[in-house]
């Protein structure tokens, strides 16, 4: 019965320290041909909002094609969430020069 108690009484105080913080989010600015900042760590879980300051449209593509935001106008933003944990490059699919990475850990 004192096993079952202490073994309680752990497992309580184990899923207590595994708590994960809320999700925040973040912004990508995309202004003179550039994602700034060009890499990024979030949380996985966080959302990044990508801006777009520029004159003209520009897009936030995956390289293993895991998101695509298609065309972003000017003025105009887009939303991803990270769920899962890796290091996420991305491209302008208008712009190929333009780079950029989120690391979710």
């Amino acid at each position: 019965m004192k096993a079952a108690f202490a073994l309680a009484a752990l497992l309580c105080t184990a899923a207590s320290a595994t708590v994960l913080a809320d999700p925040q989010s973040h912004v990508v600015t995309i202004s003179d041909f550039v994602y700034k900042p060009e890499k990024l760590t979030v949380a996985v879980g966080d959302t990044v909002r990508f801006e777009n300051k520029d004159d003209v449209g520009h897009t936030v593509t995956a390289k293993d094609g895991s998101f695509d935001s298609q065309n972003i106008d000017t003025g105009k933003s887009w939303t991803y969430t990270f769920s899962t944990a890796g290091t996420y490059e991305y491209f302008c699919t208008v712009h190929p020069s333009m780079k950029g990475s989120v690391t979710a850990q």
